[in-house]
């Protein structure tokens, strides 16, 4: 039987619908950036200072929540605010753990970066800040600390909580006095020495003083509105990444409720990852997590509004610029707090 030979035209035509089909089908498979985008894969560096604020991110790590999500997360440590708002400008993280106020301040040219979650706030038995007087100084009341100079980290959260409870509680404007103590543990050490007559400073560590003598005048137990500790991304990584983002947000949530159920389980990956003085290690209660919240806009205008009192601001920024709920978990099944 005669064979016939394939002729170079033939071969040529064969050629050229394999490399087209090649090409299609190469084509019809994802790849590279949106292959992983699709699947929600695209990594996520996250700041985190050593506070308590952050336990839920080692919690979803530990528990393999990320992982659950499909997410490649990095915790990027860093050991001050202006450690890592200096990250974010260099635009090396996609996300940070940050308060309202820095925010505000990233955003006053343009919209930066949002927020997109509460990491904590206070709870009556659970604050956030505590404004402390020094062991002997017989000071009890918020009125005593009228003229007084309190120990505070300027143009922050801190001094804000410091403003709005000590107002809350009848001083006036002209009566908060306060002094630049930037470095919390400085500023611990001056109160227990009785070098600051009164300091604001966060618990566990507020905790830790008042263990040591510290005595509380006032926390914002008392008034929660005024303390949250909050999750901002860049806008670019929210557009970017926005797969990423949601799924890191349920793998946050799903730890917030864990802890919220079992506190104590999670106490040896407490200490191991965040700062506990020594003296409250065993004793200090882990505090509930906010689940599925943002600051309101009533919170965010009143912090405005004391940005631009301390002319941090020129004019208050739009709050739908600055916070967003859209990349919040769904509310189903959602319990307290």
């Amino acid at each position: 039987m005669k064979q016939h030979r394939k002729s170079p035209v033939f071969k040529g035509r064969i050629f050229r619908i394999a490399f087209l089909v090649g090409c299609c089908l190469w084509l019809c498979v994802p790849c590279g950036v949106d292959a992983k985008e699709d699947l929600g894969l695209l990594p996520l560096r996250v700041a985190l200072l050593p506070i308590l604020d952050s336990l839920p991110f080692y919690v979803a790590e530990a528990e393999g929540y990320f992982a659950k999500e499909g997410l490649e997360m990095e915790a990027v440590p860093v050991g001050s605010g202006l450690e890592r708002d200096q990250l974010m400008q260099a635009g090396e993280i996609d996300g940070m753990l940050n308060e309202m106020t820095t925010t505000a301040s990233f955003n006053r040219a343009g919209p930066l970066v949002k927020i997109v979650a509460a990491a904590r706030t206070a709870y009556p038995d659970y604050p956030l800040f505590r404004v402390l007087s020094a062991p002997e100084s017989g000071l009890i009341e918020p009125g005593q600390l009228a003229g007084v100079s309190i120990g505070v980290s300027k143009n922050t959260i801190i001094e804000y909580v410091t403003d709005r409870l000590l107002q809350l509680k009848g001083l006036k404007r002209d009566q908060i006095l306060k002094k630049s103590v930037p470095v919390i543990p400085e500023r611990y050490q001056l109160l227990l020495h009785g070098r600051l007559k009164a300091a604001t400073l966060p618990d566990p560590l507020a905790r830790s003083a008042m263990a040591a003598g510290a005595l509380n005048v006032v926390d914002d137990s008392v008034a929660p509105r005024y303390s949250m500790s909050v999750l901002s991304f860049s806008t670019r990584s929210l557009a970017e990444k926005s797969k990423a983002v949601y799924g890191f947000l349920r793998a946050w949530d799903r730890a917030a409720a864990r802890i919220n159920a079992s506190p104590e389980v999670y106490r040896p990956l407490l200490l191991s990852k965040i700062r506990v003085p020594r003296n409250v290690r065993k004793s200090y209660v882990i505090p509930p997590f906010p689940r599925g919240r943002v600051p309101d806009a009533d919170q965010w205008a009143d912090v405005m509004q004391w940005m631009c009192e301390k002319r941090i601001l020129k004019a208050p920024l739009p709050y739908g610029e600055s916070v967003t709920r859209a990349f919040l978990p769904p509310v189903e099944r959602r319990g307290k707090p």
